[in-house]
């Protein structure tokens, strides 16, 4: 099933899990402009159907909803507690180091840069700890970029964006973190939330989702 663009990967009485396009809010921002997003799409098929977490408007991928307060609340729940392990396909500008299957950390910590907000910058002495895996996946085919997994440990606003600039490496198409001059015109956000793995809300039976990026 989808809903006007958002395909339903699942649902039941107590979850929705969904497949956002790249260029979609996940909730209505400020202004009538930003009324449409995936959130009020879904609530028209589904009028149970809250908030639990969100994707930045560029990025791609799974994203789950609860049906109800009470699924809300352990969802909410199971995300604080780092209960819910979440996986990104992302390609970056530049060649990273080759080493399948070998996950490497990007420890660093994340604040709000206030004067040019909504940006993020690294600041070790203000800044809330943020820890992001990452592992090798392949290298472009022009040797340019390199294709890589990613498994935030934390949940920061921008956090996979600002921890890959800050090791050198932004992600391809990105207009706030990346380097004007590498950009391509019209180029998306070449970053996608392609794995999901959760208790259900009210069963606890564990469930894995999978969405392969388009890129």
């Amino acid at each position: 099933m989808t809903v006007r663009g958002c395909p339903v990967l699942y649902a039941d009485a107590a979850l929705l899990v969904l497949d956002k396009p790249p260029g979609l809010l996940s909730v209505p921002g400020r202004g009538d402009d930003k009324q449409d997003c995936v959130s009020a799409r879904v609530q028209a098929a589904y009028p149970d159907a809250l908030v639990v977490h969100r994707l930045d408007m560029a990025t791609s991928g799974l994203m789950v909803m609860a049906r109800g307060n009470e699924a809300q609340r352990r969802l909410n729940d199971a995300f604080a507690q780092r209960q819910v392990d979440k996986r990104y396909v992302a390609v970056v500008h530049g060649c990273l180091p080759r080493q399948p299957d070998a996950w490497a950390d990007i420890d660093l910590p994340i604040m709000l840069d206030w004067p040019n907000r909504p940006r993020r910058v690294i600041d070790c002495a203000g800044g809330k700890p943020s820890l992001t895996r990452w592992r090798w996946l392949s290298r472009g085919l022009d040797a340019t970029t390199t294709r890589v997994e990613l498994a935030p440990l934390t949940g920061r606003s921008h956090q996979l964006r600002v921890h890959l600039k800050a090791i050198g490496h932004p992600i391809v198409g990105d207009a706030l973190y990346g380097d004007p001059g590498r950009q391509e015109a019209g180029q998306r956000l070449l970053l996608h939330a392609s794995g999901l793995a959760l208790a259900h809300p009210t069963s606890a039976m564990p469930m894995h989702f999978t969405s392969a990026p388009a890129f």
